[in-house]
């Protein structure tokens, strides 16, 4: 194919090559200027593969194909035996705008800046925060507060949910279209699993629907309320308020119910309803049968629940695995790995908390006052990668959809951000399929100095990370500055073709 019909087709061609020799990477810097081209890596999107060099200007992709010409001062790598993979987006992380000072005890300590880092290193490149607006703020103000904390802290790209705490009445049409119009096109996030959840029903059901008017995503929790507050009650009364017991503080029931209760609401409305961290393969199933009807209902799962099950919670560290909702058992892991690979499983979110080791692990801990979050954020894209397409789970395309596209698509920075073609950010991973490390608290970048999954081996890493056109990750080392991350704000929500895969 010659490099017109490449310009002409993007990545829609699936023409693969085979590869060898060695792999050289040039010295990295801190701040880059003029033309980079990637030599010989495959570029693999959610849609196909091809052996291709990659010109990069500024912060765009300029140019894809074969045997690209040199040009004077241009830097270049030689991404032989590598994949290029676009950079992941993660849709649902909790940082902090800024660290409190003095620090907080068992409280969250990443903010932008170390959460970038964690991000940068597994491959991420764009990654969310959920920030609440403030009483009596209008829309530019929030804008302003929001856009200026990332752009002095940030090194990745950044996109931001709009927490709407605990009542509806201020998201009236206007103020979502005020949102919208600043780029902010996403609400979130604990409705269901809240009281004022039932308080406010109809508020809330009008809040969405005015939402899906004004091009806004609904994300929500969704587990039901009553059942958890019942459960948690009983445990209590019984002697039983051990975190060990916590997967029965939230039953699979509870999640089912409020997943049935957010399609109501996609059919009874036409809102776009986003499910967050979806564990149970039940719930997974009613998300299924509304995507089969054509409803707007899209599903994120969490990366615990793809390589951990309840059984974790009869260990001494149980504490290292609380999140909401609970792991479950090995058939729902399956699900959701099912659902990954027939494209019902739309994103991958990782929650990222950055609560500290001993905050995780503080034995003062109960079913009523526990540490809700996993640091997990660096290594998300490896574990998925080892677990999943090293193990015949899933494609290298169904990992870059679930890792990267669908999420760009569903919150409207595609094709800015998602994908590998001509005029797209220049947001390219160089992954090693082949580099095997074992996960290492020492090597945490997040704040919080530890991982999940330390003591796991693990086949897949990033070598380089790139970021509009800057290399800000490379080798082991994060070299972005921070203050150059970006707002990216969203289009209003569209519904997107996302690609149904199968293995």
């Amino acid at each position: 194919m010659s490099r017109r019909e490449l310009l002409k087709t993007g990545l829609t061609a699936a023409s693969v090559a085979a590869i060898g020799g060695g792999v050289t990477l040039w010295p990295a810097l801190a701040q880059q200027q003029g033309e980079l081209i990637i030599r010989n890596g495959l570029i693999v999107t959610d849609s196909g593969r091809m052996e291709a060099d990659i010109r990069i200007r500024g912060e765009k992709i300029a140019e894809i194909g074969r045997n690209l010409e040199s040009t004077p001062g241009a830097r270049e790598i030689d991404a032989r035996r590598m994949f290029l993979i676009p950079g992941g987006v993660d849709t649902h992380t909790h940082l902090l705008p800024q660290l409190p000072n003095p620090p907080q005890p068992n409280a969250n300590t990443d903010d932008y800046t170390s959460g970038s880092a964690a991000a940068l290193a597994g491959g991420a490149t764009t990654i969310s925060n959920f920030i609440p607006i403030e009483l009596q703020e209008d829309a530019s103000a929030y804008a302003g507060r929001v856009i200026g904390q990332i752009q002095k802290t940030g090194i990745a790209d950044f996109f931001i949910h709009v927490n709407m705490g605990n009542d509806p009445a201020p998201f009236t049409r206007a103020m979502l279209d005020k949102l919208a119009d600043r780029g902010f096109v996403s609400t979130g996030e604990d409705f269901l699993a809240r009281a004022s959840f039932d308080e406010h029903a109809l508020g809330w059901y009008k809040a969405f629907k005015a939402s899906g008017q004004a091009g806004v995503l609904s994300m929500l929790h969704c587990e039901d309320y009553s059942i958890l507050a019942e459960a948690q009650e009983t445990l209590m009364a019984e002697g039983r308020g051990s975190i060990h017991n916590f997967s029965q503080s939230a039953p699979i029931i509870a999640e089912v119910v409020a997943v049935q209760r957010a399609v109501a609401i996609a059919e009874a409305t036409g809102a776009p309803i986003y499910i967050l961290h979806t564990s149970s393969g039940r719930a997974l199933r009613v998300a299924e049968d509304a995507i089969r009807r054509g409803l707007p209902v899209y599903v994120e799962t969490r990366p615990m629940y793809l390589h951990l099950t309840q059984d974790v919670y009869q260990r001494p560290d149980a504490g290292l695995y609380l999140g909401g909702p609970p792991l479950r058992e090995k058939w729902d892991q399956d699900m959701l790995w099912e659902g990954i690979a027939k494209g019902t499983v739309h994103t991958i979110g990782t929650d990222h908390t950055g609560y500290s080791k001993e905050a995780k692990l503080n034995p003062t801990q109960t079913m009523a006052d526990k540490r809700m979050g996993l640091s997990n954020l660096q290594e998300y894209m490896p574990m998925l990668y080892s677990d999943g397409v090293v193990k015949g789970r899933i494609t290298l395309e169904q990992f870059v959809a679930v890792t990267s596209t669908n999420a760009a698509k569903l919150f409207g920075m595609y094709p800015r951000k998602g994908t590998i073609q001509v005029g797209s950010d220049a947001d390219i991973v160089i992954w090693d399929p082949s580099m095997k490390k074992t996960i290492r608290d020492q090597d945490a970048l997040s704040n919080a100095k530890y991982s999940t999954y330390a003591g796991w081996e693990i086949t897949g890493f990033p070598r380089t990370t790139i970021r509009r056109g800057e290399i800000v990750y490379d080798n082991g080392k994060v070299i972005g500055k921070a203050g150059t991350g970006k707002f990216i704000p969203g289009a209003r929500f569209q519904r997107p073709q996302l690609r149904q895969l199968s293995n």
